[in-house]
């Protein structure tokens, strides 16, 4: 009997070590986890400058650092001067610059038309003879696509001005990407061409078509 209560009262005490244990382990992992806290908060708090903050550390005071000279960001290496700039050796191009997916056609066309209609007619027409909404409510009028001054333009003039910007006209260098661009100037020639199309421009074997109509 004696020996079963001292097992008994081994197995208990026991028990309550092992309990004292696992309560000191759950201090210390909270004690932890409250000093870790604390050094997240310094990293969110740490020292910082915010946008355009000043700054009396550099010599110019401000905490912005100027873009060392020649860098270039990733995705922004334009290698190809006739498709970003509608320029070769600095002139005009007057074709499609080739490669970049930029084959003429009428998928090429559709997008062109979708693009201008978006961007462009609002100012020059959906006919581009520069009578758009915003024109007809006040809004400086663009000279018609269908001049013979613009008519006679390289096609890299309207690329270029869609970059660049022209006189009253915004550059749209950030709301159409360059194959659109591209695309709308496209769209630009074959609207001029619909506006003065002659019989001689139609392929013979579909002139019937027109002779046909009323």
């Amino acid at each position: 009997m004696t020996f079963l209560n001292n097992n008994t009262e081994t197995r208990a005490w026991s028990r309550r070590r092992t309990c004292a244990m696992w309560w000191r382990c759950a201090w210390l992992a909270a004690a932890a986890l409250i000093l870790s806290g604390c050094d997240m908060l310094d990293m969110y708090d740490q020292p910082k400058y915010r946008t355009f903050e000043a700054c009396d550390f550099f010599a110019d005071g401000s905490s912005a650092r100027p873009v060392v000279p020649g860098s270039i960001a990733r995705g922004q290496l334009r290698e190809d001067e006739a498709f970003f700039t509608g320029r070769r050796d600095g002139q005009l191009i007057d074709e499609l610059p080739p490669g970049n997916d930029l084959e003429l056609g009428e998928a090429l066309l559709e997008r062109g038309q979708q693009r201008f209609d978006i961007f462009c007619s609002n100012c020059h027409g959906q006919a581009g003879y520069g009578d758009g909404m915003i024109v007809q409510r006040g809004f400086r009028r663009p000279p018609s696509f269908h001049t013979d001054r613009l008519r006679n333009v390289p096609l890299g003039h309207f690329f270029d001005v869609m970059t660049s910007g022209f006189g009253a006209m915004p550059t749209y260098n950030l709301q159409v990407d360059p194959r659109d661009r591209w695309a709308i100037a496209a769209y630009v020639r074959a609207l001029q061409l619909s506006q003065n199309a002659r019989l001689d421009d139609v392929p013979v074997d579909d002139r019937h078509l027109l002779e046909e109509q009323p």
